[in-house]
Formats: structure tokens, C-alpha cells, sequence
């Protein structure tokens, strides 16, 4: 096998773990966010044991990267490469994170009766998903027309955040009781929003492997 073979066999190796990485926290969000609709305390418990994956996973990923580096001496867009995929890594374990907070805040809610029907947090669930899925293909593809589509839609979820908290607020005076649940609820959007920014990360980083520039998408 040639060196460049080995290099390009090796960074394959490399963002397939990254993918996989990013498979676990995207299942622990979706899990989190189940059992906040459901109720499920021992579904919440599960993601929050669970988290260690994504972090060992974490840790390969950097153990890799270094050890690249130090076999490959990668120079230019090599070297871009393998420092945007450790990035990246740090991006996918933060999101993972966000879905154990997630699962706290579920555990902290227990099972007081919900203030609310749930329609638009998981609406906005949704749209940080579609951003993650978006962002870590193009980090995989090194696409990066999906990279800036994926940023576009950080608004939306911005938007929806914004509206959200002012709604969950103006429920407490009327429902001073509930104000454990409501703050718990805010602090779910909050951690929403950050997997959305999370996501735009990704495809910052996707950028500047492209084009060799760094842009602040989370305007």
C-alpha cells in the first residue's frame, strides 16, 4: 500500500468512526426527547448511563488523529482534514451532552403532570435533528453547498426558541406551582438550540476545509 493509500485508508477509518459517533448521539437525542413526551424515567436513565459510548468513541477518535498525524506528517488540506475531524468529534460529543440534559431535566420533571400539550418542542426537536443529519453528511461528503443550506436553517430554530421561552414564561404567574416544570422545559429548548449550533459547527468546519477560511455561521 502506498503512503497516499494508507493516509486515505486511514482518515476512511477515521470519519467512519466519526459517523458512527455521531449514529449514538443522534439516538440518545431522539431517546431524550421520547422520554420527556412519554413520561419515561428509565428511558431518561438509559440515555444519561448510555453517554459513556459517545465519549469513548471521542477519545478513539482523538487517539487516531494523533497518532496520524505523527505516522503521516499530513501537510495543506491533509492536515486540515485531520484537525476538522477532531473538531468535529467535539462538536458530535457536546451534542451528545445536550441529550443527557435533556434526559435530566425529564428526571427532574418526573412525573408531575405535563402544563402543556407538546407540539412545538419536538417540532423544533426536528428541525435541530434535520440540521444534525445534514451536517455530519457534509462533513462526510465534503459537501460544501449542503454545509451552508444546513447554516441557513439555524434561524428557524432560533426563531423557535425564542417564541418558545416566551410562551413558557408567561405561564408562570398563572401556574406558580408548575414553575419547576416550566424552567425545566425552558432548559430543554435551551439544549435544543445548542444542538443546533452544534450542527452549524460542523459545517463551519466543513467550510473551512473547503476553502481554507473560518466564517461565524451562528450569528
Amino acid at each position: 500500500m502506498t503512503t497516499r493509500s494508507n493516509f486515505d485508508h486511514n482518515l476512511k477509518e477515521l470519519k467512519e468512526l466519526l459517523i458512527e459517533m455521531a449514529g449514538k448521539a443522534d439516538h440518545a437525542i431522539k431517546e431524550s426527547m421520547l422520554a420527556l413526551l412519554n413520561q419515561d424515567l428509565e428511558k431518561a436513565k438509559s440515555v444519561i448511563d448510555a453517554d459513556y459510548e459517545i465519549d469513548d468513541l471521542d477519545h478513539e477518535i482523538n487517539d487516531k488523529a494523533l497518532l496520524l498525524i505523527a505516522r503521516e506528517s499530513p501537510v495543506a488540506k491533509d492536515l486540515r482534514r485531520i484537525n476538522v475531524a477532531l473538531r468535529v468529534s467535539s462538536e458530535v460529543e457536546r451534542m451528545g451532552d445536550m441529550a443527557v440534559n435533556i434526559a435530566k431535566s425529564v428526571l427532574h420533571i418526573g412525573n408531575e403532570k405535563h402544563i402543556k400539550t407538546f407540539v412545538d418542542i419536538p417540532k423544533m426537536m426536528e428541525m435541530a435533528l434535520e440540521m444534525v443529519s445534514d451536517s455530519i453528511t457534509a462533513f462526510y461528503a465534503e459537501d460544501i453547498d449542503l454545509a451552508y443550506k444546513c447554516a441557513e436553517k439555524d434561524d428557524n430554530v432560533d426563531n423557535m426558541f425564542g417564541k418558545l421561552i416566551q410562551e413558557l414564561l408567561t405561564l408562570i404567574p398563572h401556574n406558580p406551582e408548575s414553575t419547576n416544570q416550566i424552567i425545566q422545559l425552558s432548559f430543554v429548548c435551551r439544549f435544543i438550540e445548542r444542538i443546533a449550533d452544534h450542527a452549524t459547527n460542523i459545517v463551519e468546519n466543513v467550510i473551512y476545509l473547503e476553502t481554507g477560511k473560518r466564517y461565524n455561521l451562528n450569528k
